[in-house]
């Protein structure tokens, strides 16, 4: 049965059960669902300003619409294509619970993105973050455990809040991570890592444990699993205590880490087996990041690079 949408109480109940079905038969991150649905919301609510009653009305001449007024609100497109990825995985929900017996969504492209380089941080950039937690005390031991563990291993924030105390070998210094899409892999991380993890095990992780019998790895001060929220606003607590001028955020950690690897001359596929990404194209973004930088070091380098041409 196709749901009418023009009562607030159905548009949340059909948002509610999707987004139980992005949690439980997806594992998407919070990060994920809270943004798709605040997209969904963001659609749905159109639907209702347009008089549309239910999602049989939905056909390609509306989604054309929805898209030119999202132009029309000056929504860049990279957000353009992002509602329009909440949109497809909407309606491949609803299609596989047969709600619907038509795709609308299929026949709509997204925007064409400018391709925009990810942003990382330099190795000095990098020893100055992770020496800024205070490891004198229990968080100061978890936070530089995270730090070292991020740009080890390259990987997710949402990755790392859901490790728990068995996903971690510290003798052979390998981490069991459920990815995206429920995917298992393999990473590896180094000897200061697992050091600094072995401390947060040995002492802060115990003191902020108290009585709680959490299986998670890292535990805010109340004995829980940590959030990806606190993660985030603690890693942007430490850029500016190391005085970075500029944004510091998890993610960029994974940046760092794929690109230091092929500026190592780390192997394309390797990188994206660790990673974890599903297709060799997303990977293939740093080897541009790699060549961007090497282009800006031998311009500033190279004695003939920087004379003028008379």
């Amino acid at each position: 049965m196709i749901p009418f949408l023009q009562s607030r109480e159905s548009r949340e109940k059909l948002l509610h059960n999707y987004t139980r079905h992005l949690e439980v038969e997806h594992h998407a991150s919070s990060y994920t669902v809270r943004n798709y649905t605040h997209d969904l919301r963001h659609f749905l609510e159109f639907l209702n300003a347009a008089n549309v009653a239910t999602l049989g009305e939905v056909d390609r001449r509306l989604l054309r619409h929805y898209i030119a007024s999202l132009q029309e609100q000056g929504f860049e497109k990279s957000s353009v294509s992002r509602k329009l990825s909440a949109l497809r995985s909407f309606y491949r929900y609803l299609m596989q619970e047969n709600i619907i017996s038509s795709n609308p969504v299929v026949t709509i492209s997204s925007p064409k993105l400018d391709k925009r380089l990810p942003s990382f941080l330099s190795n000095d950039e990098v020893t100055r973050l992770l020496e800024a937690p205070d490891t004198a005390t229990p968080q100061g031991q978890r936070d530089k455990a995270i730090l070292e563990l991020l740009y080890a291993s390259g990987l997710r924030v949402s990755e790392i809040v859901k490790l728990d105390l068995g996903s971690i070998n510290l003798e052979v210094r390998e981490i069991r991570v459920w990815g995206k899409r429920s995917k298992e892999r393999m990473v590896l991380m180094g000897k200061p890592a697992a050091s600094a993890l072995a401390l947060y095990l040995r002492e802060g992780r115990r003191q902020l444990l108290g009585k709680s019998g959490s299986e998670a790895l890292f535990i805010n001060r109340y004995g829980k699993r940590l959030s990806e929220r606190s993660l985030q606003k603690g890693i942007s607590k430490y850029a500016v205590k190391a005085g970075l001028d500029k944004r510091v955020f998890p993610h960029i950690m994974r940046h760092s880490f794929a690109t230091h690897l092929l500026d190592g001359g780390a192997d394309l596929r390797v990188v994206q087996e660790l990673l974890g990404h599903a297709n060799l194209s997303s990977t293939q973004i740093y080897t541009h990041v790699s060549q961007s930088q090497a282009r800006k070091v031998y311009m500033t380098a190279h004695p003939r690079a920087k004379k003028e041409t008379r």
